[in-house]
């Protein structure tokens, strides 16, 4: 069955098994150890609470590292995307005034609108990826995003 086409209003991705599961189970475990062992404290509780911070903090660093890793991957692709698109004199003044956030959300305008989006950005470095988003017009899918 074909994906309905990616635009901003449904490009967030969960992945159902980590969003919906693991890290609520993670931060339940973690409220309930909290709150055993200061209602009731003792190296029991101690010890649960200090297994509830080790797990919480491992099923944080699961999600998290693959994502930065993916952030620095988007961020290489988008630079030889720039390379490829933009004409050189704005491709370099992309490469040092943007930040990973912008490239991050500059993903998915296709190339004919990427120029205007990308000066427009130089111009308004405080730009955050959701306001960014929001100005593309052609969205270019990214299906793979973790």
């Amino acid at each position: 069955m074909p994906r309905p086409p990616q635009q901003y209003a449904n490009h967030a991705q969960y992945t159902p098994l980590y969003h919906f599961f693991t890290s609520p189970l993670a931060l339940i475990f973690l409220v309930w150890s909290l709150t055993r062992f200061f209602s009731n404290p003792s190296y029991d509780t101690g010890y649960l609470l200090v297994g509830a911070l080790a797990l919480f903090g491992v099923v944080s660093v699961s999600r998290l590292s693959p994502l930065r890793a993916q952030d620095r991957i988007i961020r290489l692709e988008e630079q030889l995307r720039y390379q490829r698109v933009l004409p050189a004199a704005l491709a370099e003044r992309a490469m040092t005034a943007l930040s990973p956030r912008h490239y991050i959300a500059l993903r998915f305008a296709s190339d004919a609108e990427l120029a205007g989006l990308v000066e427009t950005v130089i111009a308004n470095p405080t730009m955050k990826g959701k306001e960014i988003k929001q100005q593309i017009r052609s969205w270019r899918a990214d299906y793979f995003r973790l």
